[in-house]
């Protein structure tokens, strides 16, 4: 979600059509125009413009994917990868 407005405690963000008041009470530094990962109306992590707009597309992937629609495009990066797992779990 991108920060629209904010007191320093909690801040109106948008993300498409939706608004909503969050808590920034986990983020030391904040301002308009942030981009912010949300979990259950906190703002937990800022984000920058990159991996805000991989978040954005892989949510578009599962909206399209939920209404039936094509969602390979959205994912892009990810077709023909095999599945790697990190280094401390081989």
């Amino acid at each position: 979600m991108t920060i629209v407005e904010t007191d320093g405690f909690t801040a109106l963000c948008e993300y498409g059509n939706e608004q909503r008041r969050v808590s920034v009470m986990l983020l030391a530094d904040v301002s308009v125009g942030a981009k912010v990962l949300v979990h259950i109306d906190s703002a937990v992590r800022l984000l920058d413009e990159n991996e805000a707009r991989l978040i954005s597309r892989a949510l578009d992937g599962l909206e399209a994917s939920l209404n039936g629609q094509d969602c390979e495009r959205f994912f892009a990066d990810l077709i023909g990868h095999k599945p790697q797992l990190p280094e401390h779990l081989r």
